[in-house]
């Protein structure tokens, strides 16, 4: 089969592009807006896309708002090798801002929810886009800043 990156470094600065543009898409969510999910399911793919489609759908049932936004705080390559169809990286992402609102304008965000957190993010390519976001688990290990 033909490399889909010519070495783990474009790999991962590929990972890192299609993560950005997830966040970017994930950030223009409008949960009342079914059409303004369908950027972030274009950049996905397993079990993420199946969680994100679950998630916003039953946001927008339920008529749920969406505030602010999630930053990527960092993001490192771990690992992918030839011909790096698959790539995993660690990351740590701030939802501080992020705010979920029931239609009576109290908060859906569970208390315990933390700022900041780690998680492994798995890649794997696409046909159409390049890389698209199919896994990601929440890592103790990954050391995130507090916010």
């Amino acid at each position: 089969p033909t490399a889909a990156f010519a070495s783990e470094e474009e790999a991962f600065a590929a990972a890192e592009e299609t993560f950005s543009e997830y966040v970017r898409a994930l950030n223009a969510v409008d949960a009342s807006d079914p059409a303004t999910f369908e950027e972030l399911f274009e950049l996905s793919s397993g079990s993420v896309e199946k969680a994100d489609r679950e998630n916003f759908s039953a946001m927008h049932a339920e008529g749920k708002v969406i505030e602010g936004d999630t930053r990527v705080f960092s993001f490192s390559g771990v690992h992918s090798a030839a011909p790096f169809d698959k790539v995993t990286a660690t990351l740590c992402l701030d939802v501080s801002q992020v705010a979920i609102l029931n239609p009576d304008g109290s908060s859906a965000v569970s208390p315990n929810r933390p700022d900041v957190y780690g998680l492994e993010v798995t890649f794997v390519t696409s046909d159409s886009v390049g890389l698209l976001v199919d896994s990601a688990t929440s890592d103790d290990d990954v050391q995130c800043p507090v916010s």
